[in-house]
């Protein structure tokens, strides 16, 4: 994984179906509307102390792609200026889904430190497979192009999300594993995500207590934890909290803004 901003962003949840790719793919949206806006607050822990390091912007609204009905969901990242000094982080993101979820188009452009990388992912179905065409821009430049194809769905981060929000863990027990593969640019991985069980988590500004459904998502290649999040159980789904347990340390992203919600935040403890 390139970017930290990669793991804030991997709340989903999978299930890999053994049925046709397109119906594999897309799911009915029961999660959110168009108009939803979700910000977060993001904080390092740098050297024993806690910092505000940016905030986080993830906006959906109702589209068309390639001239049929779609969704657009754009996702934005701002370190602060202390951090800038430290770390320059601008990252921005965005997918195109049809209205039944499933993937079409998914582009990250990341600014982060000096370095400046673009990944695109273009999807097409035929014949019981998901192709993809990538593309990826390196730091100096350089582009790259490949093709890869699966029997089963192939997700972009910011597509698996959307999916993941309308996904039920009805039947899960603490310890379930969800297996999935990942593209961005230049590469499709192996996820896992595992299920650790209900908590309640208290947002001590905002003196609200959500019950939420928390997963770890682990690094397969290292058999380590990359990030443990916190999402709402109820119709919306929402990740409120993000532990992220980086190279360079420890990261979390709390929730500090939500509108234009579909559904009743029934996971709120008053």
């Amino acid at each position: 994984m390139r970017s930290t901003v990669k793991v804030i962003f991997i709340t989903l949840l999978l299930a890999v179906l053994k049925t046709p790719v397109l119906a594999q793919c897309g799911s009915e949206n029961n999660a959110f509307k168009s108009g939803e806006i979700l910000s977060y607050d993001l904080y390092y822990n740098w050297k024993f102390i806690w910092v505000k390091a940016g905030t986080a912007s993830m906006s959906t609204v109702q589209s068309f792609f390639q001239g049929k009905p779609a969704y657009r969901a754009s996702l934005t990242t701002k370190g602060s200026s202390k951090v800038d000094n430290m770390f320059v982080l601008r990252d921005t993101l965005l997918c195109y889904t049809g209205t039944d979820l499933v993937p079409h188009y998914y582009r990250k452009g990341a600014h982060e430190g000096s370095r400046y990388t673009v990944d695109e992912v273009w999807y097409s179905y035929d014949n019981g497979k998901c192709k993809i065409r990538q593309h990826y821009q390196n730091k100096d430049g350089e582009h790259k192009y490949k093709n890869s194809e699966d029997t089963k769905c192939i997700y972009d981060m910011m597509s698996m999300l959307i999916r993941a929000r309308n996904f039920s863990t009805e039947g899960f027990k603490p310890g379930h594993k969800i297996y999935f593969p990942l593209a961005d640019g230049d590469n499709v991985n192996n996820g896992l995500l595992i299920y650790r069980g209900k908590e309640d988590f208290k947002m001590e500004k905002q003196n609200t207590t959500f019950r939420c459904l928390v997963f770890s998502f682990m690094d397969t290649d290292k058999d380590k934890e990359v990030i443990r999040f916190y999402v709402t159980d109820d119709d919306n789904h929402i990740p409120v909290r993000l532990d992220m347990f980086l190279n360079f340390g420890v990261a979390k992203a709390f929730i500090s803004g939500m509108r234009n919600l579909r559904n009743p935040m029934k996971s709120i403890i008053k």
